[in-house]
């Protein structure tokens, strides 16, 4: 048996809870030997980090305590033990035995898996901590919408922190709600542009489905964010660029990395080069007919020649189909890289696709309206 380990995020609701216990109560002389003496060895087991010690003692002090008193010392320390040592159902239920409050059983509950007992505790308290208690454990039993609500609770009686607005975009894409996504999106991005920001929120976005152009043009807006930083988002950008036929950004992914030296990494590296070195010859041939178009001008995005570029995507969104918004998106990409921000800007807001392509448009969007200027390259 282990003590338990959590998270930053999660020692943080465990706090109210452990901390009138994390300092045992001391043993008084109303109670007995038996008693006392196995609650200070379950403390100081604790201490020693001795868990099966620890429940051991207690286990003696609950058989052992008779009286009012004796029970109300075994289960403030139980509340302990158990807490430290993982058993949260346990702690929760030694501590409501003696008519625990919220601060202590909502933790405990939240811990525990138990979200509806946890949301009933917190609502019995109140502040901020109860709050995000609620919010968390919402999100934590799926009931998206619900957060929704929580963490708009929150941001009305305690600001709009960003942690705040972070998870309430992420329970509003969750829930459907992708108006209200994308609009706290928006503010998020307004009040602080800073790669740091931006960071978080594609972390939280990569983690929903996409199709593979979405996701190139997600891993294009890492780059131009200054967020693309793990070797194997470069070989995958790398990847997802040579299928859209932008060898030279595969390229020029492939040369920030360092990837290791096996079989996969060699093949990537040698395709990247064979593609690259016909980039200039099969964009001319493969602009010019529509089912190579996209692959044409991602030619030409790769090459940096990007008015050339947003020329062979316009034949793509003038042919109409599904290729089109992802045309769009990448045209708004190559727009805002030859620094051309405002047709950027109004190309990006005609996507109309809501299979992924038009949410990482938005994203591109809020970029090029926070920025003002072209992108950094990768």
């Amino acid at each position: 048996m282990t003590f338990a380990k959590t998270s930053r995020s999660k020692a943080l609701l465990l706090a109210a809870a452990v901390a009138s216990l994390a300092v045992a109560t001391p043993v008084s002389a109303a109670v007995s030997k038996a008693v006392g003496t196995a609650l200070q060895e379950a403390q100081a087991a604790v201490k020693a980090r001795k868990a099966s010690a620890a429940i051991s003692a207690i286990k003696r002090a609950e058989s052992a305590a008779s009286t009012a008193e004796e029970k109300q010392k075994t289960a403030q320390m139980a509340g302990y033990v158990y807490t430290a040592t993982g058993r949260y159902n346990e702690a929760a239920a030694a501590l409501q035995s003696i008519g625990a409050g919220p601060s202590q059983l909502a933790p405990l509950y939240y811990r525990a898996g138990q979200y509806d007992r946890a949301i009933a505790e917190a609502r019995k308290g109140g502040g901020e901590q109860m709050q995000i208690l609620i919010a968390q454990a919402l999100l934590k039993k799926g009931d998206y919408k619900g957060a929704v609500t929580a963490y708009q609770n929150l941001i009305k009686a305690n600001g709009p922190k960003g942690m705040y607005l972070e998870n309430l975009a992420g329970a509003q894409y969750k829930s459907g709600d992708k108006a209200g996504y994308l609009a706290t999106t928006e503010r998020l991005v307004r009040s602080d542009s800073s790669p740091a920001r931006w960071k978080a929120l594609l972390t939280n976005f990569r983690q929903n489905p996409m199709r593979p152009e979405a996701k190139l043009a997600m891993f294009h807006l890492m780059s131009a964010t200054g967020t693309l930083d793990r070797p194997e988002d470069y070989a995958e950008f790398a990847k997802l660029a040579l299928i859209a036929g932008q060898a030279g950004v595969a390229e020029q992914a492939l040369s920030k990395a360092t990837l290791p030296d096996d079989a996969m990494t060699k093949s990537l590296v040698t395709a990247t080069e064979r593609m690259a070195a016909s980039a200039a010859k099969d964009a001319v041939s493969m602009s010019n007919a529509p089912t190579t178009a996209f692959r044409g001008a991602g030619a030409y995005m790769g090459l940096g020649e990007y008015d050339k570029a947003i020329a062979t995507y316009d034949k793509v969104i003038a042919a109409g189909g599904a290729s089109a918004d992802q045309a769009r998106v990448f045209k708004g990409i190559a727009a805002l890289k030859g620094g051309k921000v405002a047709m950027g800007k109004t190309v990006l807001d005609e996507v109309t696709d809501k299979g992924g392509m038009q949410d990482i448009a938005h994203l591109w969007w809020l970029y090029a309206s926070t920025k003002g200027a072209a992108p950094k390259t990768v």
